[in-house]
């Protein structure tokens, strides 16, 4: 058992809101997760399942069994399946407001989930749980097997290996044939596949709704539909441009993200280390691998964008709070990085106290004032933490 990241932080928050919620994908450990919750909290806990049936009829008459067990703190996971609680749930929360009345599990964004943030707005605290990240997974898995497998449970720790390959597969095909069905996502499952597959080749780069379209034979607003779809079920990530004060021509696309490069790999057909290494991707991938380990695990009230001109000013990760550019970061798959001349006029234009060049395991120097060469692990461990 992996203790996960953000326990304590669900811990807290069920000490004081009425609703707590886990967001994320399927099969990222949310249910693993409220069991452990469900062992520290100190009342009663009722655990429905509403992807089971005898849990389901169970609420057929959903206000009679709540209310009957109103002293308890009821767990209900896969929660988009009956959309229709949020509403009841507000009424009973609003009867009798106390902490840790109800934990809800959820395969999508609440976005997608509009009943959520209509009915239980000022009620309910959100954590998402991602994938295992390195701060979580460091002490069992390398670097590079993370990087490699991804990071849901079943795909980092097969029984047997070749049962990670087979489990990736399964998982993408139920997303297809069933999840994205259920949560309203009214497409064939064979574009939805070739626009994942294709949205894995341009990973990391900037969004053409439009030639992606083409490509697939359907117009460029349900391309855009379709990605936004993807990111709500926290499967893909958008990484918009940074633009304030910034008086250039400016790219105003977003750049992006697989949420997960386990999946990343797998519908590029890559099994493991050596054929990522002789693959033109990798730098693609180490890209997305290094955004998705650091976009779990910033600091709260943080923001994270990218910055590019037309001209070739670039870097990939710009970090704000509030309206400060607080660090920048440019990505390198090389433990001797060179940094091209738009990166150094992105560090001029954007005038942050601190910039880094992110690299798999190089040691931590300054090559210049205020540019700082570090391994990713350095980088989450010993500055992150302090954006």
């Amino acid at each position: 058992m992996i203790n996960r990241r953000i326990l304590d932080e669900i811990l807290d928050s069920l000490s004081y809101f009425p609703v707590v919620s886990i967001i994320g994908p399927r099969q990222v450990g949310k249910t693993t997760l409220a069991k452990q919750l469900m062992d520290q909290i100190e009342k009663p806990v009722i655990y429905l399942d509403l992807e089971i049936q005898s849990d389901l009829f169970k609420l057929n008459d959903p206000e009679l069994f709540l209310s009957n067990h109103s002293t308890h703190l009821v767990v209900i996971d896969e929660v988009q399946h009956k959309k229709e609680l949020y509403p009841l749930i507000r009424g009973l929360v609003d009867q009798e407001r106390k902490p840790a009345r109800f934990l809800l599990l959820g395969s999508a964004s609440p976005e997608l989930i509009r009943h959520s943030s209509e009915s239980l707005a000022g009620r309910i605290a959100y954590h998402r749980l991602f994938p295992f990240d390195l701060t979580e997974v460091a002490e069992s898995v390398s670097q590079n097997d993370l990087w490699i497998k991804g990071g849901f449970p079943n795909a980092l720790f097969p029984s047997k290996p070749e049962l990670s390959q087979r489990w990736m597969e399964n998982f993408i095909e139920t997303y297809l044939n069933r999840d994205l069905l259920q949560l309203g996502l009214s497409a064939s499952p064979r574009v939805i596949r070739d626009l994942w597959t294709m949205m894995a080749h341009l990973n990391g780069q900037l969004l053409n709704a439009t030639t992606i379209g083409k490509s697939l034979g359907i117009t460029t607003p349900t391309v855009k539909r379709y990605i936004d779809f993807l990111e709500d079920a926290f499967l893909l990530k958008s990484l918009q441009p940074f633009h304030w004060n910034i008086s250039k021509r400016l790219v105003k696309t977003p750049k992006v993200y697989l949420t997960d490069t386990g999946i990343l790999h797998h519908l590029l057909g890559i099994k493991d280390f050596f054929s990522l290494s002789g693959n033109p991707v990798i730098g693609n991938s180490w890209e997305a691998f290094v955004f998705n380990q650091v976009y779990a695990v910033r600091p709260d009230g943080s923001s994270i964008y990218f910055y590019r001109t037309h001209q070739g000013t670039e870097v990939d990760l710009v970090f704000t709070r509030g309206l400060a550019v607080i660090a920048t970061a440019e990505i390198k798959y090389s433990n001797s990085p060179k940094l091209t001349k738009g990166n150094f006029q992105a560090f001029e234009d954007l005038k942050s106290p601190m910039n880094f060049v992110i690299t798999p395991s190089s040691d931590d120097y300054l090559i210049k004032e205020r540019i700082r060469v570090c391994s990713l692990n350095d980088f989450i461990y010993n500055y992150l933490s302090k954006f």
